[in-house]
């Protein structure tokens, strides 16, 4: 890399600019990145939590609001595997009584949440922390939600239209970025005013095989996926990740448009210098591997300083109690693809100079 490196040390100015737009680009993509995981996160928690391999809906639709368990589907299921009842709503959950329709409490603060309610069997729900798991006529609520309204153990509540105990407090988990509070599937009926189930969860043994599971959902008039392909059931998930999803393809695309043109320009800039280098006996494939290293170092330094600001600012959202996601793969995996895809671009760009002829330095095309 000695003709990249002397590029690099007397053209300070371009590869500033250029590391600076790669920088940026690296932290837009990273900040994407994590808020995308965040909000899935945020919107899917309590979904995703669930000790299950699959989700049935009562319908052809994967859809937790459309779908409904007919008491034939449910016996049905239940005889075939370990299917169990799950069934979510969103309401409001208000501190003693009265204090959902109020919305305010005794000492004037404020005493009602929006909430998802799920209604599992306990063996599924996630274990508390404080207290114990709900019981028939009890609600265990999130950390968040028993934080913002002042709930332990013991406390009344209202969920809808029902008073229920507090059991006690679950770590934060949420449904469609509504904090989740917890029940048993009865008393979610209840809740609902007899509402059927919004879809069954295989907690354990299933049909023997793929082809079975088909079969019963072809008698039974249901669907059954993946635990993780039952999130785009969730209203908004779908659109919501797609959206984010398609913003970082372009952003990819566009960090490899950049660096190519880049490169391209700076190719067709130094035409006469690698003319001269390939008339003294510098080979094609020697000049090929020094731009290409010249490339990768320039990516590498101003990816890694944008990686570096993105891991700050989204450490900063984070903790300001945005949904974001902030790990080891929030920013090695944009990192790498613009690495990789930068590369990519710039050898679209340094092919050129295969094709330079040597004869050019001795003034043959003057």
């Amino acid at each position: 890399m000695f003709v990249a490196l002397r590029d690099l040390r007397f053209a300070k100015g371009r590869f500033t600019l250029m590391g600076a737009v790669v920088a940026l680009l690296t932290g837009l993509v990273l900040f994407l990145y994590g808020l995308t995981g965040g909000l899935a996160a945020d919107s899917s928690s309590a979904l995703a939590g669930l000790p299950a391999r699959a989700v049935v809906f009562g319908g052809p639709a994967v859809s937790f609001t459309d779908s409904a368990i007919d008491a034939g589907q449910r016996a049905a299921w239940q005889a075939a595997a370990d299917a169990r009842p799950l069934g979510v709503s969103m309401t409001r959950l208000g501190t003693g009584a009265g204090g959902a329709a109020s919305g305010t409490g005794s000492g004037g603060g404020r005493a009602a949440s929006s909430v998802s309610v799920v209604g599992v069997d306990p063996a599924l729900q996630p274990r508390a922390t404080v207290g114990d798991n709900p019981r028939p006529g009890e609600v265990a609520v999130s950390a968040g939600v028993a934080a913002e309204l002042g709930l332990h153990p013991g406390d009344p509540v209202t969920l809808g239209p029902a008073r229920l105990t507090v059991s006690g407090i679950t770590p934060d988990r949420s449904w469609g970025h509504a904090p989740t509070v917890w029940t048993d599937e009865p008393t979610w009926e209840r809740i609902g005013g007899g509402a059927q189930p919004s879809a069954l969860v295989v907690a354990g043994s299933g049909p023997a095989g793929k082809e079975s599971a088909k079969a019963l959902d072809a008698a039974s008039h249901t669907r059954t996926v993946t635990l993780d392909a039952s999130k785009s059931g969730i209203d908004g998930f779908s659109a919501e990740q797609g959206s984010l999803t398609l913003i970082q393809g372009f952003l990819f695309a566009i960090s490899a448009l950049v660096a190519g043109a880049f490169f391209t320009v700076w190719t067709v800039q130094r035409k006469a210098d690698i003319a001269v280098l390939k008339a003294i006996g510098a080979g094609s494939g020697y000049l090929v591997r020094d731009a290409l290293g010249q490339a990768l170092a320039l990516l590498l330094l101003g990816g890694a300083v944008g990686a570096a600001a993105g891991a700050v600012g989204g450490a900063v959202l984070k903790a300001s109690g945005t949904p974001f996601t902030l790990d080891a793969a929030t920013v090695a995996v944009p990192l790498s693809a613009m690495v990789v895809l930068g590369l990519a671009g710039a050898a679209l760009a340094v092919r050129r100079i295969v094709a330079v002829d040597p004869l050019t330095a001795l003034g043959a095309a003057r």
